[in-house]
């Protein structure tokens, strides 16, 4: 995989990671979602005018074509595994950014995910 190729997963993976981030950062301004019957379409406006939705979401669309540009330069059985990066993203920017814990147990898993990706890139 050349630099350029990994580039653009990377950079994918990240959007994606952004974007989970930000949607959670959306929700928290919001509160628990409860739907029903009566409440949907207001709750829906409230969603769709918070500032981090609107953010999350054009960050999905951007890290969607940026992931096919990566995809069409690499073997997916590649690619795909590499998605797991993101989860040590969104852990270390939720721990970060909205003061989420990260016990030992995930930072043992990051660590397995970490070893999986290594051991995935040198294959």
């Amino acid at each position: 995989m050349t630099l350029t190729t990994f580039g653009f997963i990377f950079v994918g993976i990240c959007l994606n990671a952004v974007a989970q981030l930000l949607l959670k950062a959306g929700t928290n301004a919001v509160g628990a979602i409860h739907l029903n019957a009566e409440n949907w379409i207001p709750t829906g406006i409230k969603l769709a005018t918070q500032l981090p939705i609107i953010g999350g979401l054009t960050c999905y669309v951007i890290s969607v074509v940026v992931w096919i540009i990566g995809l069409s330069r690499v073997d997916v059985t590649i690619a795909y595994p590499l998605l797991s990066l993101g989860y040590i993203i969104n852990a270390i920017g939720a721990w970060y950014f909205l003061g989420e814990a990260i016990s030992l147990q995930r930072m043992l898993a990051i660590g397995v995910i970490i070893i999986g990706v290594f051991l995935l890139a040198r294959s």
